[in-house]
């Protein structure tokens, strides 16, 4: 499969199996990733490998079911029930961080990838900005570090609905503009 397919393969994984993820292959899926681009080669980027505790059409979830939607807010908190969660971040000392950003939105592109092609699912998750304290406390992770995004990590689980689901894309023509082509 040319690299086209295989990144238009990969989709979102909400739902995961309880089949634990080992550290080696965690740590393979970073060694793959680490070669995302960073500016200057700067590879500002750190990472805390976290062991979890523990859209809405697809899942039967209508706007007025307030219960069923906060619940699937929730289980964003939790990282999806994912058994394990991915916390990229970066030195505080680096704001304002738009350069170390780039580097680290390149490096969780890298992760899902890497994790893709070893069967495992991710999805990117913004809860855990949303709750850094927590996450901060519950990962140990020190203070002067910011949380840039979490990814939840697993195997796919193949009778969760919205594991179904396949984004789509907007065509090129939406929002790419060529000069002098």
């Amino acid at each position: 499969m040319n690299f086209a397919e295989f990144a238009a393969s990969r989709k979102s994984v909400r739902g995961f199996t309880k089949q634990p993820v080992t550290k080696e292959t965690v740590d393979a899926i970073i060694n793959a990733a680490k070669w995302a681009p960073s500016s200057y080669n700067t590879q500002t980027w750190k990472i805390h490998a976290v062991v979890a505790i523990q859209l809405f059409d697809v899942m039967g979830i209508t706007r007025e079911d307030k219960e069923k939607r906060m619940d699937w807010m929730m289980r964003g908190f939790r990282q999806f029930d994912a058994p394990v969660s991915l916390v990229l971040t970066y030195d505080k000392a680096l704001e304002p961080a738009g350069i170390t950003q780039f580097g680290l939105g390149s490096l969780a592109y890298g992760i899902v990838l890497a994790a893709w092609d070893l069967g495992l699912g991710c999805v990117i998750n913004g809860q855990g900005i949303m709750q850094s304290d927590v996450v901060h406390k519950h990962a140990n992770i020190p203070d002067d570090e910011a949380i840039m995004i979490c990814i939840a990590l697993g195997y796919p689980d193949p009778e969760f609905a919205a594991n179904e689901v396949r984004s789509t894309r907007a065509d090129n023509e939406e929002f790419v503009t060529y000069h002098g082509f």
